[in-house]
């Protein structure tokens, strides 16, 4: 029997990324960005997995704000991935996520393991994490609850701690104690005494045991899972607890090993990571995009907001966006969650999109926007239409400036092309598509009192939104 006989992944894809804004923001998540090569975190998270499991074995959980995007990322990789691709109606961690794909994988009497990943790790050796896998999937097929455990390099305080046991077999070891994240004393005493190693937050878990330890364990939440359906467990999703994986069941259970990984690993979780994997030039500086570095020293600076020119900086992150600029200290960065929750408290904007919003039909770009005005581009893809629509506080203009549109305005259809423009009155029902098979450009102007995009009812929708 091979270890991948039954086996299962969840790939858990909701996070929120706060340390690396102003890149990563709610509604596009660092997994979901190219921040180190040519591909985003997700695909590169799922294209591991695809190198040891089938499609149809492979679950992606993520939340309905996102669910648009990681299909269309998720695509790219495997056309059959799409029905692979789960959406919770709210956040609540790992554990309730971990449930939702359970309820599909139970329905194959041959599952027998289930191996979950966050989806915002880099992992460059691949062949040395195939190995690791395939030795916690034959520890799983022992009954062990595995996770994979991270030798530090250095007094990591943003980090959990396992300590280890006695070995099991073949370098994997027993899990003496779970440990929270300590203060720079603590890690420094961690890191002198070798036997302490980070919790990579990547889990094997044996199915039924798995099962049965929820059971035990959260009695409630076990009961919410079995007595319903996927939808009704999709409906009771707001009333279960915010809890984890670690601190629900790992923590708590007796049979846990921990397997010292034997590939590179980082969570990619702050700017001081992007610029360590980084590859530095003759000054020790990481730069992106269009930057333009005078001596500088031990930097990195990343633009996708025009050109960035920094003069005479040294072990400082600068990061610039269209809308947003971060400078600080190397030192300093997780304080940026710090600048994140000023943001939110100041209701601001920042946190939630870029100018640039992806939607499931293409998305739009915040030109310019003022009292009463605000103006877009948006780009359709091809095939691609807008939901059947109206709003209450604005009217708008389209104006077509690539490609051929087909708009419904009232009950009346028309076929829109270069140069040609139409007006959207208040409180009419309307309708944008892309009939062609190239993008569709059209420059939105909306003017009226409240131009928020909850101003939006929704009649009919090929996504299901409405």
């Amino acid at each position: 029997m091979e270890p991948t006989d039954g086996a299962y992944a969840i790939v858990l894809a909701g996070g929120s990324g706060t340390r690396l804004w102003p890149m990563s923001r709610t509604l596009f998540p660092k997994q979901l960005l190219k921040l180190n090569g040519d591909v985003t975190l997700l695909q590169q998270s799922v294209k591991r997995v695809l190198d040891i499991l089938p499609a149809e074995r492979i679950f992606v959980v993520t939340n309905e704000e996102h669910v648009f995007e990681v299909r269309s990322q998720l695509a790219e990789l495997d056309k059959s991935l799409d029905s692979q691709v789960l959406s919770e109606p709210v956040g609540r961690n790992t554990l309730p996520a971990v449930l939702l794909a359970l309820k599909k994988i139970v329905r194959d009497p041959a599952a027998a393991s289930v191996a979950v990943f966050p989806s915002d790790h880099q992992i460059r050796d691949q062949k040395a994490w195939k190995n690791d896998m395939l030795q916690a999937l034959q520890l799983a097929g022992d009954k062990w609850f595995v996770t994979f455990g991270i030798k530090p390099h250095k007094p990591e305080t943003g980090y959990g701690y396992i300590s280890l046991g006695r070995e099991i077999s073949s370098g994997a070891r027993e899990a003496a104690a779970f440990v929270e994240k300590p203060d720079q004393k603590v890690a420094e005493k961690y890191l002198e005494d070798g036997n302490y190693y980070w919790n990579s937050g990547m889990f094997v878990f044996p199915v039924q045991e798995l099962l049965q330890e929820i059971e035990r364990l959260l009695p409630d939440i076990y009961n919410v899972w079995k007595g319903n359906d996927e939808s009704g467990f999709l409906q009771s999703y707001t009333q279960l607890p915010d809890i984890s994986v670690d601190y629900g069941v790992m923590e708590k259970v007796s049979r846990v090993a921990v397997l010292p990984a034997g590939f590179d690993w980082d969570d990619l979780g702050n700017w001081e990571a992007l610029y360590r994997l980084g590859e530095k030039d003759d000054s020790g500086c990481v730069t992106r995009g269009d930057v333009l570095a005078l001596d500088c020293r031990d930097s990195f600076l990343f633009s996708t907001g025009g050109k960035l020119a920094a003069v005479g900086l040294e072990r400082a992150v600068v990061v610039q966006t269209r809308d947003a600029t971060l400078v600080c200290s190397r030192d300093e960065v997780q304080k940026v969650k710090d600048v994140v929750q000023r943001l939110k408290e100041e209701d601001s904007h920042l946190v939630e999109a870029h100018v640039t919003v992806h939607r499931p039909w293409g998305s739009y770009t915040v030109l310019e926007e003022g009292p009463y005005y605000k103006i877009k581009r948006l780009s359709v893809s091809p095939g691609s239409t807008l939901s059947l629509q109206m709003h209450h506080h604005r009217s708008e203009h389209w104006v077509v400036v690539n490609g051929t549109a087909e708009v419904l305005v009232g009950e009346e259809v028309k076929l829109l092309s270069e140069n040609q423009s139409v007006d959207i009155p208040k409180a009419t029902k309307h309708r944008l598509g892309n009939p062609g098979k190239l993008p569709v450009e059209i420059i939105e102007i909306q003017n009226g009192p409240y131009l928020e995009e909850d101003d939006i009812v929704r009649f009919d929708d090929v996504y299901g939104r409405s």
